[in-house]
C-alpha cells in the first residue's frame, strides 16, 4: 500500500483493520483514515508482544497523537525477532471485538464510528485506550486515547504528509541490480544488528559498514539508517527487505 493506491484500496470500507507490518504503512492509513473519517483498529504483535487503539477520527486520539514520530533505531521486527503465534491471536481476536461494537452501533458521541446514530441511552463499551500486551512476560498497560491531542500533526493541523508522500523514505534505483535507501535519521548500532541478523544470514561488519547476505538478496547498512539493498529493481521489494531486516 502506497500513497498513489490507498484511495483505490479502500474505498467503500466502512471500518480499517490493521493488519501491517511497519510504521511507515500505518501512518499513511491513519492520514487517510483522518483525512476521510473512517475509523480505524492500529494492531500490532512481535515477539509475545502485542497492542492495539482504536481509533475514531475527531472523537479518539489517531496514531500520530500517541506516536508523533516513527521509532528510530534498532527496531525488533517479526523476521529478526520471531513472533508468538498467541500474540498474533490475542490481538487480531481484540481487534475483531471492537469491529463489531463499531458495526453493530456501539460508538461514541451518539453515533457508531460510521455515521449512524446511536442509542444515547445504552453506554459505549468501545475501549479508547491504547491497550498493550507482552504474554511471555505478563506485563501489560493502557494509555488513554480518548481525546486527539490538540496540537496533533495530523488530525489537529490536519498535515497529512504520509499521504502526501513526504513521510516515506527516499528510494532510488542504484546501479544495474540496486535499490538505494535514504534514511538518514536511523542511527545503526552494528554489533547490535550483527547479533539480531545472524540467525537470517551472514553477516560482517566494520565501524563504516555493515554486510548481510540473505540469498538472493544483499543488504549494505550504513550507520546512519542509509542502505543499499542489492538483488532487485522493484522499490517495493527494497522497502520490505529493509522493514523487515533493519526496521520500519
Amino acid at each position: 500500500m502506497i500513497p498513489a493506491n490507498i484511495a483505490a484500496l479502500l474505498e467503500g470500507m466502512e471500518v480499517i483493520l490493521d493488519g501491517t507490518d511497519n510504521f511507515q504503512t500505518r501512518y499513511l492509513i491513519n492520514d487517510f483514515a483522518v483525512k476521510n473519517s473512517l475509523p480505524w483498529i492500529y494492531s500490532a504483535a512481535v515477539g509475545s508482544y502485542a497492542a492495539t487503539m482504536n481509533v475514531l477520527p475527531g472523537e479518539t486520539a489517531c496514531l500520530a497523537c500517541i506516536f508523533p514520530n516513527s521509532p528510530r533505531g534498532i527496531v525488533d521486527t517479526c523476521e529478526t525477532s520471531g513472533i508468538l503465534n498467541s500474540a498474533v491471536n490475542l490481538v487480531a481476536s481484540i481487534a475483531a471485538t471492537e469491529t463489531l461494537k463499531l458495526l453493530v452501533g456501539d460508538g461514541t458521541n451518539g453515533t457508531d464510528g460510521t455515521g449512524a446514530t446511536k442509542d444515547p441511552h445504552v453506554p459505549s463499551t468501545l475501549r479508547k485506550t491504547l491497550l498493550s500486551y507482552d504474554l511471555w512476560t505478563n506485563g501489560h498497560a493502557e494509555i488513554t486515547a480518548a481525546k486527539p491531542r490538540p496540537n496533533c500533526r495530523t488530525c489537529g493541523e490536519r498535515d497529512f504528509t504520509h499521504l502526501a508522500g513526504e513521510g516515506r523514505p527516499h528510494i532510488t534505483l542504484c546501479g544495474r541490480n540496486s535499490v538505494q535507501i535514504h534514511e538518514r535519521q536511523r542511527p545503526i548500532d552494528f554489533t547490535e544488528m550483527d547479533r539480531r541478523l545472524q540467525p537470517h544470514g551472514t553477516v560482517r561488519h566494520n565501524d563504516f559498514v555493515l554486510k548481510f547476505w540473505h540469498d538472493p538478496y544483499e543488504i549494505t547498512l550504513f550507520p546512519d539508517g542509509r542502505a543499499i539493498i542489492k538483488g532487485t529493481t522493484d522499490t517495493a521489494v527494497a522497502r520490505s527487505l529493509y522493514a523487515r531486516y533493519v526496521g520500519s
